[in-house]
């Protein structure tokens, strides 16, 4: 058999069934019931005329798999077209134009929509005469805004992303923050020493043999870390003894962070924004890195420092029942 009849064979193996209408079905029983027979001479037309419907019926079937009718999309589907840098170079216009650009493009142009209806929130007042609203003052409808959630993991503020964090703090642009523990340390090491660029292929035995540490592309000295243990501890002992002295105080993790914010007093620092503008700051898993470090070896001096966990759920919790309207702007994820 040659290699176009295999061809052929193949095609219809592969698109049996394909051509299963009814009338089709019967066309094919007609066809195979009209076969000669009786002679040799008749069954070698007859093998050669199955073979050209064969191949007839093989390529009509690939052409109609192949080239199926395009449906019309709808007249304001949007067509794919990426920003025209002779018209602007706004960050804007360049945003805005990432809607048409396709990919991950188009979905930072609508989060991009969707923060800015976080911002522009206002209560109406068919929302204002709902009865959960009923107390509300006049002043207070027009007042309330959205509440804004910000979660990121702490290679932001490892880097650069922490003067744009710091920024959002600072112009009171959110509302509460939830982040892990290395955000925490590593904003207050960056108002001490700076964390330097380096390369993802540096290895990690080889930087601790010279004292430094590598946070993907980033290189951080332990001097950092060492400034920051510096900085800490003391603090910490002072809130043992304030402890101590009130039975009424409970330290959670937001209270701790609010009280790095205060001390640290630099505006450089996320966390003394956070501080001078009460913006709440949540870190479930606080341990989990150098302050767990820190909070070892002081248990060692004195292991009365408590630091409760579990207070801060319902303190996040508090600010979100208490959201007449929220939004939440997440980087990473884990336990943020």
């Amino acid at each position: 058999m040659s290699a176009s009849n295999n061809a052929v064979n193949v095609i219809d193996k592969l698109l049996d069934g394909f051509d299963s209408h009814p009338n089709n079905q019967h066309k094919d029983e007609s066809k195979t019931a009209e076969k000669p027979e009786n002679s040799s001479n008749e069954a070698t037309n007859g093998l050669a005329t199955q073979q050209n419907i064969s191949a007839a019926t093989g390529y009509d079937k690939a052409q109609q798999s192949v080239y199926v009718v395009s449906e019309e999309l709808p007249k304001d589907t949007p067509i794919v077209k990426g920003p025209d840098f002779n018209k602007s170079r706004s960050i804007d216009y360049i945003l805005n134009a990432f809607r048409g650009t396709g990919f991950q493009a188009s979905n930072l142009a609508f989060a991009v929509d969707r923060i800015n209806e976080m911002i522009h929130w206002r209560m109406s007042e068919e929302d204002a005469k709902k009865p959960e609203h009923a107390d509300m003052t006049q002043q207070e409808v027009k007042d309330a805004r959205c509440t804004i959630f910000l979660g990121f993991t702490s290679n932001q503020v490892s880097s650069g992303n922490r003067e744009v964090i710091r920024y959002l703090c600072e112009h009171n642009m959110i509302d509460c923050i939830v982040t892990t523990c290395g955000a925490i340390e590593e904003d207050i090491m960056k108002c001490y020493n700076p964390h330097y660029m380096g390369k993802f292929g540096l290895k990690g035995k080889d930087l601790r043999l010279k004292g430094q540490n590598r946070i993907g592309n980033l290189i951080v000295p332990n001097k950092n870390y060492c400034k920051f243990e510096d900085f800490l501890t003391p603090i910490l002992f002072k809130m043992l003894e304030e402890q101590r002295a009130n039975k009424d105080i409970v330290w959670t993790p937001s209270k701790l962070i609010r009280r790095i914010g205060k001390e640290i007093n630099n505006k450089e620092s996320v966390w003394y924004w956070c501080y001078k503008n009460d913006i709440p700051v949540f870190c479930p898993a606080i341990t989990d890195g150098a302050v767990g470090d820190i909070l070892y070896f002081m248990s060692y001096k004195d292991d009365g420092f408590i630091l409760d966990i579990a207070r801060d759920i319902r303190l996040i919790n508090d600010v979100s029942l208490n959201a007449i309207k929220s939004g939440m702007i997440i980087l990473g994820g884990g336990v943020i």
